[in-house]
């Protein structure tokens, strides 16, 4: 009998971000009030469920996301570099105001190829990082459930390359909000679907937070 594997992709919950800064890997930016309480109705959500391994990016906003779980689940959480945030050469830039980058001329040399993208980590480096990730949570966990702790470009990315579809893609049109679930079933080796959830829905703002 072929063993099912599920390996859950968490985006992390709204992060404190008064001053719009795409912030990427910097340190220092934390979940909000509403993120922690994100990451809690997640716990909540899918506590009981068979989930034996459970690791994160190393980035605070999602080590805070994934402390609920770990409490609720009895694990530790493993950090897993491969789960970090893309690179970006905007990070510590305001996204969004009069003075944003995107109406920073300085800025539209990085524009030149969104297809690799040009502004930041290749997109096929993500795949490729993301993919290894999945398949160690695949083979710790195989015939239970692992849950990994990630951000929205990365999971988005490998959802992407999981479905055969081209990588370079509208932001704006990510199916990947905060505190979200993105579910990859295996049969065997074999990946069999990809599921999406929203347990912590009814939470969101509905404005985009930058950096995430």
């Amino acid at each position: 009998m072929t063993e099912t594997t599920v390996v859950h992709l968490l985006r992390h919950g709204e992060v404190h971000n008064p001053e719009g800064i795409l912030y990427g890997r910097l340190p220092g930016y934390h979940l909000s009030e509403n993120g922690r309480l994100m990451a809690e109705t997640v716990a909540k959500a899918i506590g009981g469920r068979d989930i034996v391994v459970l690791r994160s990016s190393p980035m605070e906003r999602a080590q805070e996301t994934a402390a609920p779980l770990a409490a609720v689940l009895d694990l530790e959480v493993g950090l897993d570099e491969r789960l970090i945030e893309a690179a970006n050469v905007f990070e510590g830039m305001r996204v969004a105001g009069g003075n944003g980058v995107f109406r920073d001329v300085r800025a539209y040399r990085h524009f030149v190829n969104p297809f690799r993208p040009s502004w930041g980590e290749p997109y096929d480096e993500v795949v490729r990082r993301m993919k290894a990730a999945i398949d160690d949570a695949r083979a710790a966990a195989r015939g239970h459930e692992a849950l990994l702790v990630s951000h929205q470009l990365p999971i988005w990315i490998i959802r992407l390359a999981a479905e055969r579809r081209r990588l370079w893609h509208d932001p704006r049109r990510r199916q990947c909000s905060l505190a979200s679930l993105t579910s990859f079933t295996f049969e065997g080796d074999r990946l069999a679907s990809i599921g999406y959830s929203e347990p912590a829905g009814a939470l969101l703002h509905g404005t985009p937070i930058p950096g995430a």
